[in-house]
């Protein structure tokens, strides 16, 4: 049993299981809004499994597909398929039971989630060969989180809606921006194994102009999904802090420095992540008072 529980936390750390307040967050801002409230305990529960175990399966994945890259790169030495903590087998396994635990979380919701689950987990795999041909991969990874408000919406409203087009248009461009900016620290290292990431393709500073393009995108995208939505001061108060941490994530890190990428990568976008979520559950809170 000891033994078992280990290999739970191994995994857990392989796929770094604490990186899902990046996507559960706006998952959660999709049910909320096509609820216009507490949508109901089995939805919460069934879309946060759903959530986890695909984040969990997409992890996995492209830990197993970049296997032979992360060998070779000195940063990613401590992942635990490179150490041997867990073998490829085990992962195989992992990916397997991820797969089958979002399609049937997704059963649970409704049948269009259902339906569309393969192709959501089909593209969520594409993304970890994407890299090999396009610097478009830090799009298509964005692409992939965007998911996450569209699948929010469509677990309790299956239908089409311009508010979660507006607010997945919006994640994929915060994802971008900052995977852009977490590929600077490996620019050498792809361009060594021609990897076409942005700052393998184009520099670093190039890279860094991409990247703040794409997070000026992510907050007018973010507050055109509020206004299609109705919401109301909170909301934006809560947006106008996720705007000024975008902002302070650009200052701390430069093309010249980049001793601060993990505070700009986690703790930050962390945060942009859950204060959305707190305005958009405030901003409800007020509409029903």
């Amino acid at each position: 049993m000891k033994e078992f529980f280990h290999k739970i936390v191994i995994l857990a750390r392989m796929v770094k299981i604490e990186h899902s307040v990046f996507a559960l967050p706006f998952a959660y801002i999709g049910l909320f809004w096509a609820a216009r409230g507490w949508p109901g305990l089995m939805k919460f529960l069934a879309l946060t499994v759903a959530m986890i175990a695909v984040r969990s399966y997409a992890m996995a994945f492209n830990r197993l597909a970049d296997l032979k890259f992360d060998r070779l790169n000195e940063r990613t030495q401590d992942r635990p398929l490179v150490s041997g903590e867990i073998s490829v087998g085990a992962t195989v396994v992992f990916i397997l039971c991820c797969g089958v635990i979002f399609v049937g979380a997704c059963g649970l919701l409704n049948r269009v989630c259902l339906y569309l689950s393969p192709i959501a987990l089909v593209w969520s795999a594409i993304y970890s060969y994407s890299k090999r041909f396009t610097w478009l991969c830090h799009y298509l990874l964005g692409s992939v989180l965007a998911l996450a408000p569209i699948a929010g919406w469509i677990a309790y409203k299956p239908e089409f809606n311009l508010v979660f087009v507006l607010l997945g248009l919006g994640v994929m461009f915060w994802v971008a921006g900052f995977d852009i900016l977490y590929a600077a620290q490996d620019v050498d290292f792809d361009r060594s194994q021609n990897l076409k990431s942005i700052p393998a393709r184009f520099g670093l500073e190039p890279a860094f102009g991409y990247a703040a393009f794409s997070h000026v995108n992510t907050v007018i995208f973010f507050a055109l999904a509020g206004l299609a939505f109705g919401a109301q001061w909170i909301y934006f108060v809560a947006w106008a802090i996720v705007s000024l941490v975008l902002v302070v994530e650009h200052f701390i890190i430069s093309p010249h420095d980049l001793s601060r990428i993990n505070l700009s990568f986690f703790t930050l976008n962390g945060i942009v992540s859950m204060v959305l979520l707190a305005g958009v559950l405030g901003d409800l809170f007020f509409k029903t008072q």
